[in-house]
């Protein structure tokens, strides 16, 4: 029998963390989208950023930024999320393997909602940059591992939290460069990608549990 005998991927130690974290990352987004929307031209922090790093990427890091950037694209990010949901099955860990593919389709679909209400571009080619939706992609992955680790390292409140807030900066920070180098985003965009993925999450892994719970206590209703 599985239901509450399954680990939550939302150890309980860190709702009272990520739950705050999540509200101001949310309206960090927001306040960046209407600063932005509908404007096509880099901002002030943009091109205080992006002058000394853009088009500038030469050989190998040029290479990593695109083998970074592959892992953001339909191909490439289908590859990652069946590799981790696998790797979820094999440690018996099937919330977190719903939580990877719901995570991340939730936070895609956010990005994708949000860059057609915001309608800000890039190159004046008409690409919708803001946010971006590989930053938001690879920080929903990292966190959603970081929360794996965390339940099956039996990590606390502290050393969890700083796990789980550590891999969401590193993730978000190597696919953010990429996307800055290639030119593919502004460091704007690279930020509102990151706190949707932080906004979107940890409420995702609330519901996933909360969910599998309720399916558990109705199957054992119906064993009575």
């Amino acid at each position: 029998m599985t239901g509450r005998s399954a680990p939550a991927v939302l150890p309980r130690s860190l709702r009272a963390w990520l739950g705050p974290i999540a509200a101001p990352a949310a309206l960090l987004v927001g306040v960046l989208g209407v600063l932005y929307a509908g404007r096509s031209e880099p901002g002030r922090v943009d091109r205080w950023i992006i002058q000394p790093t853009a088009d500038s990427v030469r050989p190998p890091w040029r290479r990593v930024a695109l083998a970074l950037d592959f892992l953001g694209e339909p191909a490439g990010s289908a590859m990652l999320v069946v590799a981790i949901v696998a790797g979820c099955l094999l440690l018996r860990r099937p919330r977190a393997a719903v939580l990877v593919v719901a995570g991340a389709a939730m936070t895609v679909g956010t990005a994708t909602l949000l860059k057609h209400l915001v309608g800000r571009t890039i190159h004046g080619d008409g690409n919708l940059s803001y946010p971006s939706g590989h930053t938001a992609f690879f920080t929903a992955l990292a966190l959603v591992a970081a929360l794996l680790a965390t339940g099956r390292l039996g990590l606390g409140r502290t050393a969890g939290t700083s796990l789980v807030l550590a891999a969401a900066l590193v993730g978000g920070a190597a696919m953010g460069w990429a996307q800055v180098a290639l030119g593919a985003h502004y460091p704007t965009d690279v930020l509102g990608g990151w706190c949707t993925a932080l906004a979107v999450i940890p409420p995702t892994a609330w519901l996933v549990d909360r969910t599998a719970d309720r399916l558990a206590d109705a199957g054992r209703r119906e064993l009575r």
